[in-house]
């Protein structure tokens, strides 16, 4: 059978992955160590590759710019090759740097806008007649992005690695049942917290079908995934479009071991 392919409609970038474990780390970007987010980067992408998402050559050019940067940051000084094409020697860190700072010029200009829009939706012209308004204001949430998500399933998957010996799995998961399954708990409950999915999983086999299949109904716009704040829980909810059920996905009933 053909390996079942996922294809995100919003895919962010190398620079945006970059960012963001910058943020987890809590740390000025001058102040980053390279060397520790090469790490967890390249973890990232063969997270994403393991998932069979469509990674961008983007990010193995960065994977690669980080390695280097890291295996000049082990040698000592008197020892690291000089590049020609480097200006007098420069650390080829500070230039990944001074992207990553611009870059999140134009990101968080970007997200300002973003807020003037929706403060703008909230504002009313006059009428002659006053309208009811809903007083009750929701709190502020924010949408977990991709790598919020990969983050949260590479703890699940820790969980699994000293199990991974000569065990066999009898029932073979399959991300058609895994999005039945969602719906099915979704239809009575309008909110799911993402670890809930995980907690009886019995294999990592499991975890990755029903990972796909979540990232599967995001992409139909079937759920929103939102964080009380940035880095909190992961909570699937119900979106506008979850309708009453049935197979609108379209997925082949392939299993995760045709993946392998």
């Amino acid at each position: 059978m053909p390996d079942y392919k996922v294809q995100f409609d919003v895919f962010e970038g190398p620079l945006d992955l970059l960012l963001y474990l910058v943020k987890k780390e809590e740390v000025d970007i001058y102040e980053v160590n390279l060397t520790k987010i090469a790490r967890e980067f390249i973890e990232y992408v063969e997270l994403m590759r393991e998932f069979d998402l469509e990674v961008a050559g983007e990010f193995l050019v960065m994977a690669s710019t980080l390695v280097y940067i890291k295996s000049r940051e082990l040698l000592p000084v008197d020892q690291q090759a000089v590049d020609d094409t480097d200006e007098e020697g420069e650390d080829p860190r500070w230039e990944l740097i001074r992207k990553l700072v611009e870059y999140k010029k134009f990101k968080d200009a970007a997200e300002r806008l973003e807020t003037i829009e929706r403060a703008q939706e909230n504002i009313y012209p006059r009428l002659p007649v006053a309208p009811t308004l809903d007083n009750t204001t929701p709190a502020p949430r924010t949408t977990a992005s991709l790598f919020d998500l990969i983050g949260a399933v590479n703890e699940v998957l820790r969980r699994f690695q000293l199990r991974e010996t000569q065990e066999i799995f009898a029932e073979q998961w399959t991300v058609g049942g895994k999005i039945t399954d969602i719906r099915t708990r979704l239809a009575t409950a309008s909110t799911l917290k993402f670890y809930e999915l995980f907690a009886d999983a019995s294999s990592r086999q499991e975890v990755v079908a029903t990972f796909l299949a979540i990232l599967e109904l995001v992409r139909l716009r079937q759920l929103d995934l939102v964080q009380e704040e940035d880095f909190a829980e992961i909570v699937l909810c119900r979106s506008a479009e979850f309708g009453d059920g049935g197979n609108e996905t379209g997925v082949a009933p392939a299993t995760v071991m045709d993946m392998e």
